[in-house]
């Protein structure tokens, strides 16, 4: 790829090299009114690359839900805004460092994490928690995965793990939750989403817009150097090949103690109220941050790269430009009052450069040494770049016989050693190897950090008196696996879920931000499923009452033409009014009764379960089947919206109320793994885990394996002290949600399940609890 200087003659040849097809490079001239010089080319070739411009996705994004009454700052900005009340706003985001986490995996994560944590503190928020969302190929050999594969499949995730860690550890950020999921598909493209949460007073909240005529343009934060150039926005633009191992060098270095210094720095300087905007380098660098802040202010800009603060010599325009060093922000400031600003992050010890003013006539001037390196109008640059409605073709019908779906035990089978292998599989198992090495309470504001409770926990303070009244809540969700079965009901369910966790945690989930990975864009099948996924989000969060503020899409997720599931990941943000009520998932005292909480019109009613047939075609996409038979057939349970709100509603409630002792949602695994991990978890950080279990009993209609691993949704698991039974059932029947006693919490050391009155699952709990905590670990340490 050429990254020479201005004197290089532009071809359409050359601009494929970049990625800019014949008619683009077309409509470039057309803008120019004349060819591009090779600087040119690359400002727009980044620019509309798909990583930068959604040029394949935006007409379907226009579908999603974004507005709201507690919406501030919707899609469009570094990230979304939300009113969280007490005159303070919540800035949140998630985005995508896929393709460079393959090819590095520790500096592919660390910048992952730095970017999104950058694209929060540039809307004037301090970050306060960080959430991941993984996804890996398997990690043991298997039918689908050799032992060479299995072992890069693991050096990827050691690298990805320790890359998060160690950006938030070291920046002081606590990373308070996520997800980890394995599949054979993402052997070779790896998932590494990031989220990020941040706290603003509501005036405070700052927008990336160039305003002023004559008002400085101002560099800071760290050199730029040639790392990353093509780095998130080429490379996350094109699908993986054999010469994917040698793109390293397109990779961002990140420096997390640096980047420390920025936040600092940059929220002291949006203090002085000279800042009139700010924008993070992110991907495509200089070029984004100065092209967008042009255009979403409607003016020009001018810069001089002769002041830009370089760690390299020699470098040309185009690699100024088009450089993804990390830990660098663009602020214009106003006219007379840039001084204040260099004064701050002079006394940061960081770089603070005047290299250009804001302009009139919408035109972006890039000066060199006296010369005009590029002069682009930033407005047709920026929001007129190609928009493609792709072709869309649906697969072909899936050709199932009943013989290839889950085949039910006998009733009366003694299924405990198949719950043994489910919750060892890497899917249901502990992540504690993973969490453990990531800083969960830094700031002291964690109120239930990974594997304490559904959804992360934050406590926030008021900004007037210090006191801690309220808390947000999150979670992240996707499963790729039912988004390959059915898209659209798969995007229902991530949806559903991660709303459902929040409310578990009792706080009340208000809006919503996605990370829609797929495959190449160029392929009809994958953009019908990812129309059929917008479609999915759409009805869920328009039901659910949690609106899409922002996102990331990453296209172009395969590897030698192979692509990966479509893999939507939601993240749901919830408040929850009063801090000391937060739910957990686990046990607190023997005695205690459990009730399976259900929304669903069909439990309420007393109708009968679905007919075997239905149950086997949903049961067949079920983790169980999957670890137990190597089955993925069939599709995801049927959803029922309206049951998810009556629950998630009623577990709100019932937080509110401190009626229940603990709650955790139903999902993977179904009501067995529920019920081992609100045994297994612990009662608090640092607190010693009780001897407690759980002794249930179920009776239904369909087989035991149906009835304890189903992963059907609107469901929830709660304990409940039996003097308040009476008032756990009265707020479920105002809710219009069903609510039965299946057991209670017992003290000593056996599980029991019965099931019609056998005896399914009997173990000791200790041994269950070893199985699923350390199987990852002994998976991961091996050799």
């Amino acid at each position: 790829m050429a990254t020479a200087s201005t004197e290089i003659r532009v071809t359409p040849e050359i601009a494929a090299e970049h990625g800019v097809t014949r008619e683009e490079y077309a409509r470039i001239q057309q803008i120019l009114s004349r060819d591009p010089n090779i600087t040119e080319l690359g400002i727009f070739s980044v620019m509309w690359s798909e990583h930068c411009s959604y040029k394949s996705s935006k007409v379907h994004l226009k579908r999603l839900p974004t507005r709201g009454k507690l919406v501030v700052q919707g899609p469009g900005e570094n990230a979304g805004v939300v009113d969280i009340g007490d005159g303070l706003v919540a800035a949140f985001k998630i985005e995508s460092h896929n393709h460079p986490s393959y090819v590095e995996p520790f500096q592919g994560a660390t910048t992952g994490v730095g970017g999104i944590l950058r694209d929060i503190f540039t809307m004037g928020a301090r970050p306060i928690a960080v959430l991941d969302s993984l996804r890996f190929g398997e990690i043991t050999a298997s039918k689908h995965t050799s032992k060479p594969d299995a072992a890069k499949n693991r050096r990827i995730l050691d690298g990805v793990i320790r890359g998060v860690g160690s950006y938030g550890n070291c920046f002081g950020v606590p990373t308070v939750g996520g997800e980890v999921a394995f599949e054979p598909c993402y052997s070779q493209n790896p998932l590494v989403n990031a989220l990020a949460l941040g706290i603003a007073k509501k005036e405070e909240i700052f927008l990336a817009k160039a305003k002023g005529i004559g008002n400085p343009v101002i560099y800071v934060g760290a050199k730029t150097g040639r790392d990353g150039i093509h780095g998130a926005s080429l490379l996350a633009s094109a699908e993986f090949t054999e010469e994917s191992k040698q793109k390293r060098p397109n990779v961002q270095v990140g420096d997390p103690f640096m980047e420390k210094l920025l936040l600092e720095a940059c929220l002291e300087a949006m203090q002085t109220g000279a800042i009139v905007a700010i924008q993070d380098m992110g991907a495509a660098g200089l070029t984004c941050s100065t092209m967008e802040m042009a255009s979403r202010g409607g003016t020009g800009i001018e810069i001089d790269l002769g002041k830009v603060p370089q760690r390299e010599t020699s470098m040309t325009p185009y690699e100024i430009m088009l450089s993804e060093s990390q830990e660098r922000m663009l602020l214009v400031a106003e006219k007379g009052r840039e001084h204040e600003v260099l004064a701050v992050f002079k006394k940061w010890g960081l770089d603070a450069v005047v290299v250009g003013q804001v302009t009139e006539g919408g035109i972006a001037r890039i000066n060199n040494n006296g010369r005009v390196a590029a002069e682009i109008p930033a407005h047709p640059l920026a929001e007129e770049g190609p928009v493609y409605n792709r072709p869309i073709v649906g697969p072909a019908p899936r050709i199932e016989r009943e013989k290839d779906w889950f085949a039910f035990a006998p009733e009366g089978t003694n299924l405990t050693s198949d719950f043994v292998k489910l919750l060892a599989s890497p899917a249901i198992a502990s992540k504690r190897w993973i969490t453990e090495q990531y800083d969960t309470s830094v700031r002291t504001n964690t109120l239930a950090g990974p594997g304490e409770s559904d959804a992360a926990v934050v406590r926030i303070k008021d900004p007037k008196t210090g006191t801690v009244k309220r808390a947000l809540a999150l979670s992240t969700d996707g499963n790729g696996r039912w988004c390959q079965l059915n898209p659209r009901l798969g995007a229902m369910h991530a949806v559903a879920e991660a709303a459902r966790n929040v409310a578990a945690s009792g706080a009340r989930p208000i809006a919503a931000t996605n990370c829609l990975n797929f495959g190449s864009p160029e392929k009809p099948e994958v953009m019908w499923q990812f129309s059929q996924t917008i479609d999915g989000l759409a009805e869920a969060c328009s039901a659910l009452g949690t609106p899409i503020t922002g996102g990331n899409v990453s296209f172009y997720n395969e590897t030698l033409g192979k692509s990966i599931y479509p893999t939507p990941v939601i993240g749901v943000l919830g408040i929850l009014d009063d801090a000391s009520q937060v739910l957990k998932i686990a046990f607190h005292n023997e005695g205690d009764l459990i009730l399976v909480l259900d929304g669903s019109i069909s439990s309420v009613g007393g109708q009968h379960a679905p007919p075997l047939l239905g149950t086997q075609r949903e049961f067949s996409s079920s983790e169980y089947s999957k670890a137990i038979a190597g089955i993925v057939a069939g599709e995801p349970p049927a959803i029922d919206l309206a049951a998810e709100k009556r629950l998630q509603d009623c577990l709100v409630a019932l937080a509110a109320e401190g009626a229940v002792q603990s709650a955790h949602d139903i999902s993977d695994g179904g009501v067995a793994v529920t019920l081992a991990e609100s045994s297994f978890a612990p009662v608090g950080t640092g607190m010693a885990r009780p001897a407690l279990s759980a002794n249930v009993a179920l009776n239904d209609g369909v087989p035991a394996e149906a009835a304890l691993f189903n992963e059907r949704g609107a469901r929830a698991i709660v304990s409940v002290i039996p003097s308040k039974l009476a008032a756990v059932l009265d707020t479920a029947r105002q809710y219009n949600v069903a609510a039965q006693q299946i057991g209670q919490v017992t003290r000593g050391d056996a599980f029991r399940i019965e099931y019609k009155g056998h005896a399914v699952i009997n173990s000791s709990v200790v041994a269950l609890r070893d199985a699923w905590a350390h199987s990852l670990e002994r998976t991961l340490t091996s050799k």
